[in-house]
Formats: C-alpha cells, sequence, structure tokens
C-alpha cells in the first residue's frame, strides 16, 4: 500500500479509520475469547469466579494482582531501625539497607571502619 500520494488530512482520516477498526476488533476478539473460556469452564463445572478465585500457589503474581485490585489492605511497611548515625549531623540516619549515603560514602573513603558509626 503505496501512502506517499495521499495527502496530510488524507492520512490522518485514514489513520482514524484504522484505530476504530483495531478497536472494534479488539473488542470482538475479547468477547468471542470470553465465550470460549465461559465454555470450557462450564465443561468442567466451574465458573469463571472459581478461577480467578484459584489457590495463590497456582498463580502469586495474578493473585496479588487480583487482591489489590479489590481493595485488600496491604501490609503497612515498618520503618526502618537507624543502625548508623552522622557523626556530624545526627538527624541523619542510615539502616544498613539499600544505598549507601553519601555521608557512608565520604566516611568509608576516608578509611575509617563503618562500626564508629552505629547508633
Amino acid at each position: 500500500m503505496d501512502l506517499s500520494s495521499h495527502s496530510l488530512p488524507e492520512l490522518r482520516r485514514l489513520q482514524a479509520k484504522v484505530e476504530t477498526e483495531i478497536r472494534r476488533r479488539s473488542d470482538s476478539t475479547r468477547r468471542t475469547l470470553l465465550k470460549q473460556v465461559q465454555k470450557l469452564v462450564a465443561e468442567q463445572g466451574l465458573t469463571l469466579d472459581d478461577l480467578i478465585d484459584a489457590p495463590a500457589a497456582a498463580a502469586p503474581a495474578k493473585a496479588s494482582a487480583t487482591k489489590a485490585k479489590r481493595g485488600t489492605a496491604k501490609k503497612a511497611k515498618t520503618p526502618s531501625v537507624i543502625k548508623y548515625r552522622n557523626p556530624a549531623n545526627p538527624e541523619q540516619g542510615w539502616s544498613g539497607h539499600g544505598r549507601r549515603p553519601q555521608w557512608v560514602l565520604d566516611w568509608l573513603a576516608q578509611d575509617k571502619p563503618l562500626e564508629e558509626l552505629a547508633a
């Protein structure tokens, strides 16, 4: 298909038609697939809800995503315990996990032991 002979407005109209057709076919395919899956599940005496609520061991990533969508409460993260303090500014602390703060890197660059920063 040679598009070089079309004007910009013609190309934009064509683009809109293509996007509309893609949406239509996508919706149609989705509906057809859903009917096929419902038929397969019904043949086994189950429902789609039975599949979605399957044990977490079968699909851990899907199960947690599904629970999150349902609005189940997530566990609250507890703040990390500060293990090291900046001697120049005691308000700055580091738990020892994750990326080292610049003040820790500077301390270690002076060949001083990390244990001296212990809180």
